[in-house]
């Protein structure tokens, strides 16, 4: 720290009080007030949309990448042109992108938005879009994520590449134009993120230092490539990431998370077959890429056709056997280990996204102190990332943000984004907000019973039972599966946020409940936190050897409105835990039982004979206002969100399944409370 023109004891007094400040200051960052960033924030604004440095855009169409395999990758290279039209030759930062949505997706989107005025006009009229009025504020919702900058992060970002950068956007391994066999994230894929950072840095317009940038599966082999420490990966801004698949989404709590897998799947086993008709027509095309293709065209269906149609358990072949068995190397691809990565990361997710399990505990496991590493959760689905960034009192814009990131990390320009937050996140039932660590620290678990006893807060569900600070009376409740998971929460979240068009389904549990088992707490005497995973300890019996359960936790106001704050799901034979990677809290519950989730771990059970289990419900982070009450609802059916495998599906026989309320062998929630409640 350089101190200029110092005047007598009192200014070198002052400058070591600085000095010892400034030292703290970077071993723990202190959280940055305001979650829109303040002046900063308008200050990384107008540098992003400020007249650029280079007016045009260069584009290399489909350059070979070959892999140390001899698979040849295809990649668009963007590239900053002068003023007199000539591509600039000094060597700068690169940002890499490998989607598996082909390039030619990305190259429609970035001409979209790189038609002069017209993302602007559309930008503000989506702005000033609003159908709440109508019902369908989730509609609204959607819209909004493009005017929050989310699209120039999907895509090729040129306002990024006219202030000096280079972007490479590559089809990943058996996608696209590019050739071979599609992995879906396996070991030979995470290879190949490596190898393409490789060959970008060591390109003539490179000057060494690449970051990579993407949404969803283009945040995902982020992680993988930093996971891997290639030298020349400086930064990552992965936005929707997940880290843990199975219990993300593929089959979370043990059910193929059906509203989303299949139709992924089909889509982009759909648009890997779109061929390069350039290359038909000018006799250039690539034969071995239409042989990759003949060789698995609907690559990974033959796992949900098998997830469907399997009857029983010994039926079961190997292939899907190994979706089932943690160390095979489906399992192994599918789970990250964030705990490896040593470059700066900012992660982006949403309390309502597909991958929501893995985004907290992605930026807790990076080892770097706050402000090299950020977590941004907003209230969005998987559809609308960085809705309403950019308004008052929201964070930047997620364009804005990237931009700074990589000007800090790439360029080493001192703009202060290592300050910001470093945990900036949307408190469901408040506002945005800004904390020092997640969970936060001033929130302590503590056991909510489930009673029988009448809340009297609710006459449609199957029971309006209570959340009490002791057990109550013995009782047996009894669900049965339904089909109002259709209009929930959970569908809309499993959908990526389409079914929340209709905010009737996605915004009030209440059409959910009618299948369902209600606890409802008393009301809050004052603001309340919640923040931190949930754990559900249930005593069940059940009429069959297996069955299903789901559950969310919900935030119901004065007018019996009943918001969705989180939730979780749960195949009953599955429900063994892997204690060396569960979590408890200090009162000895669990916060997250992480079950294995594997066939040599199942436990059928006895029909009729109590057994306990535990239910962990996403980290969440939410306040109730006084007035609102905690409630839990309970459920034997939760489709689209999950459906159980068809082995044991046909096992639990679709029966009813009962929930055991014995003072005994009580069942509770095990929920991080902040704040005084009043009960």
């Amino acid at each position: 720290m350089k101190v200029r023109n110092l005047k007598g004891r009192i200014t070198a007094a002052l400058a070591l009080l600085t000095a010892a400040v400034t030292v703290g200051a970077l071993a723990t960052p202190a959280a940055t007030a305001e979650p829109d960033a303040g002046p900063l924030g308008a200050a990384w604004t107008n540098t992003h949309d400020a007249a650029p440095q280079y007016p045009g855009v260069h584009i290399d169409w489909d350059v070979p990448i070959t892999m140390s395999d001899g698979t040849v990758l295809k990649a668009n290279v963007y590239r900053p042109m002068d003023a007199q039209g000539r591509i600039v030759d000094t060597p700068l930062p690169t940002i890499v992108n490998l989607t598996p949505y082909t390039k030619l997706m990305s190259m429609i989107a970035d001409s979209a938005l790189s038609v002069p005025v017209l993302p602007d006009i559309l930008e503000n009229f989506l702005q000033g879009f609003d159908l709440s009025a109508f019902g369908l504020g989730g509609l609204t919702e959607l819209t909004k994520a493009l005017p929050g900058g989310a699209g120039r992060v999907f895509t090729a970002d040129r306002k990024l590449i006219q202030s000096g950068y280079t972007q490479v956007v590559a089809d990943v391994r058996g996608t696209g134009f590019s050739e071979g066999v599609w992995q879906v994230f396996q070991q030979r894929e995470q290879l190949d993120n490596v190898e393409v950072i490789d060959w970008a840095s060591r390109q003539p317009w490179s000057d060494g230092n690449v970051g990579m940038t993407g949404v969803s599966y283009s945040a995902i082999n982020q992680l993988h490539a930093a996971e891997q420490h290639p030298a020349a990966l400086k930064a990552i801004f992965p936005v929707e990431p997940g880290s843990d698949l199975v219990r993300d989404v593929l089959a979370t709590g043990g059910a193929l998370g059906f509203g989303f897998i299949p139709p992924w799947l089909l889509g982009v086993d759909t648009l890997k077959l779109i061929p390069d008709l350039a290359s038909v027509f000018n006799g250039t095309f690539d034969w071995q890429w239409l042989a990759d293709r003949v060789q698995s065209p609907l690559t990974f269906f033959d796992y949900i056709i098998q997830a469907l149609t399997i009857n029983s358990v010994p039926e079961i072949p190997d292939n899907l056997k190994s979706l089932l068995e943690t160390d095979s190397p489906l399992r192994t691809g599918w789970l990250g280990h964030p705990d490896r990565i040593q470059v700066p990361t900012l992660v982006y997710g949403g309390w309502h996204d597909i991958f929501t399990y893995s985004e907290p505990r992605i930026y807790n496991a990076i080892p770097l102190p706050p402000g090299q590493k950020q977590l941004i959760m907003a209230d969005t689905y998987h559809a609308n990332p960085g809705s309403g960034f950019g308004s008052a009192g929201a964070p930047p814009r997620l364009d804005v943000l990237q931009r700074a990131w990589f000007d800090k990390w790439l360029k080493g320009i001192d703009n202060g984004i290592d300050g910001y937050g470093p945990v900036t996140l949307f408190q469901q039932g408040g506002s945005w907000t800004t904390a020092g660590e997640f969970p936060r620290a001033e929130a302590d678990y503590r056991r909510l019973y489930l009673s029988a006893a009448s809340s009297g807060t609710t006459g449609t569900s199957l029971h309006d039972g209570s959340l009490t600070a002791e057990p109550g009376d013995a009782a047996r409740l009894t669900v049965g599966p339904g089909i109002m998971s259709l209009c929930s929460r959970d569908s809309a979240q499993i959908t990526a946020g389409i079914t929340a068009i209709l905010d009737a389904c996605a915004k009030d549990a209440r059409p959910m409940e009618l299948n369902g088992l209600t606890f409802t707490g008393a009301p809050v005497s004052e603001p309340t936190l919640i923040s931190g995973p949930v754990n559900l300890h249930l005593n069940t019996v059940l009429d069959a050897t297996d069955g299903y359960w789901s559950a969310t936790l919900n935030d119901v106001a004065p007018d019996g409105k009943s918001t969705v704050l989180t939730s979780g799901q749960l195949t009953a034979s599955l429900r063994k835990v892997d204690e060396a990677k569960a979590t408890r809290s200090a009162n000895g519950d669990y916060t997250d039982p992480y079950p294995y989730l594997t066939l040599d771990t199942r436990e059928p059970l006895i029909p009729g004979q109590p057994t306990q289990l535990d239910l962990g419900l996403t980290a969440t982070d939410a306040v109730l206002q006084p007035g609102h009450r905690l409630r839990i609802d309970v459920f034997a059916f939760n489709f689209p969100r999950g459906l159980p495998l068809r082995p044991l599906l046909n096992e639990s026989g679709l029966h009813q399944q009962h929930i055991e309320l014995d003072p005994s062998a009580p069942s509770w929630i095990n929920i991080p409370i902040g704040g005084n409640p009043g009960w």
